[in-house]
């Protein structure tokens, strides 16, 4: 007697492999179409209370000053010379200067070696000022601030959050916002001013120090070419870029910081959320202060 093995019954194709083989149905389209668009609308929803909450942070920066003169002078001293074992080094004015002066002296070698190559190396001195003064200068002040000072007031605040200290302020009825946001957004724009007076004379000593010490050429032609091409307004333009990126930074830091959640994995998400949100922020701000001020003419004539 033989057994017929039996063979299993082939069930049709699913929606699910008919969709994988072709086309989705329009079932299937849909509820994609829908979650596409509560993700955009909860977008939308957090930039407008995002630009809110930094609305009201600015409003209540003159509250900041008048009542909580300590608190803004403690963090100007944390956020320039630091704390602890950062103040043995300076903390942000030694980090960012050195920044500076490594990316000037690297400016200054890649820049003499193009010069020279064309016979035009007496130019160095227009180079640094030109250079140094619209472009590297606000923008590695802009790096430094979002690196250091943004990072540190986002996990501080981020910090506070999850600990409930926020919460305690809020039930003693202390605005939270003007005591530790608007606090850090003053605290910020002040220190930011001389920091980019020390990034701008960092970058123009490691210029001068390349081009005057290292490769040889005359004192006298790289300052004249350096201050009949430095124009005041440039540092004006170049402390306005700098003043406005950095409240822009401190905004975007301390509010991902005041809505931090998550416990301390939540912090570090905040702090690399902001750090990429403001970088993108500063530079396009960055961007459009330069088209303002020097996208009709450059305001120089370099003739021989």
């Amino acid at each position: 007697m033989s057994i017929t093995p039996v063979r299993p019954q082939q069930r049709p194709h699913s929606v699910g492999a008919v969709s994988a083989l072709g086309a989705a149905p329009a079932g299937q389209r849909l509820p994609r179409a829908g979650n596409t668009a509560r993700r955009f609308i909860r977008a939308w929803n957090e930039l407008g209370y995002q630009i809110a909450f930094c609305i009201r942070a600015l409003g209540l920066a003159g509250e900041a000053i008048a009542r909580y003169k300590t608190e803004t002078l403690r963090l100007v001293a944390t956020m320039s010379l630091g704390v602890g074992a950062l103040a043995a080094i300076g903390g942000t004015v030694v980090v960012v200067s050195t920044l500076m002066f490594s990316t000037g002296m690297f400016s200054s070698i890649q820049l003499f070696s193009n010069l020279s190559n064309i016979g035009v190396q007496a130019f160095s001195g227009f180079a640094s000022a030109y250079i140094i003064t619209r472009l590297v200068s606000p923008l590695i002040s802009t790096i430094g601030l979002a690196a250091t000072i943004g990072a540190g007031a986002t996990a501080e605040l981020g910090a506070m959050r999850i600990s409930e200290e926020i919460d305690a302020l809020e039930s003693m009825s202390i605005r939270s916002v003007s005591y530790l946001v608007s606090t850090r957004v003053v605290a910020g724009v002040l220190v930011v001013i001389p920091l980019w007076s020390m990034v701008t004379l960092a970058g123009y000593l490691a210029f001068r120090i390349y081009v005057v010490v290292v490769s040889g050429q005359a004192p006298g032609v790289y300052n004249h070419y350096f201050y009949t091409y430095l124009q005041p307004t440039d540092l004006i333009w170049s402390l306005v870029q700098v003043v406005v990126m950095g409240i822009i930074i401190m905004l975007i830091h301390t509010y991902y910081g005041f809505h931090a959640s998550g416990g301390p994995a939540g912090v570090g998400e905040a702090v690399g959320r902001s750090m990429r949100v403001s970088l993108i922020a500063a530079v396009t701000a960055a961007l459009a202060l330069a088209m303002a001020a020097y996208g009709v003419s450059g305001g120089f004539n370099l003739s021989g």
